[in-house]
């Protein structure tokens, strides 16, 4: 199965700016997934396969903010691919998916290297495990733990910070 990462509109079936119902909708063949409440916040944890998912209503938003997809952990196989532009994000090198993105014309933020992001485009990485993994000379893990897929405008704030 295939996950299309469309930024900053969509991770597979779940599109940026969905209801609470119409996410749920949108992953029900996935499974029951578990919806927490927290002050201003909502979000849907479930899991496709392997590949974790948290769909984010951020700020009292009653839509879709962002939806971010976790790498399954070391050791752990699963058919899911994640995808952007034709990339699985979890097994092609984090320094190549970061050279394509600015081959096709976006800025890679890599201020904080642990969370690199790529703003308008509304892409966001982790790079942080304490897993047992392939790492880079400056112990970064070689691929991507995670990637977050927002709203337009989504990391406008640490672009200003």
């Amino acid at each position: 199965m295939d996950l299309t990462l469309d930024p900053p509109r969509s991770a597979g079936p779940v599109r940026i700016g969905m209801t609470l119902d119409e996410a749920v909708a949108a992953i029900a063949p996935w499974g029951t997934p578990r919806v927490e409440h927290d002050d201003e916040d909502t979000t849907i944890y479930t899991k496709c396969q392997e590949v974790g998912v948290n769909i984010l209503l951020e700020d009292s938003s009653a839509t879709v903010t962002a939806v971010e997809l976790w790498w399954p952990g070391e050791g752990r196989q699963t058919d899911v691919r994640v995808l952007l532009h034709g990339d699985d994000v979890f097994t092609v090198p984090a320094e190549d998916l970061f050279r394509r993105a600015q081959q096709r014309g976006w800025t890679v933020d890599q201020s904080e290297p642990e969370y690199p992001f790529i703003p308008g485009v509304s892409l966001g990485f982790t790079r942080q495990t304490s897993q047992d993994v392939p790492r880079t000379p400056a112990g970064l893990p070689l691929y991507v733990t995670s990637v977050l897929v927002g709203g337009e405008h989504y990391y406008d704030e640490r672009l200003h910070a």
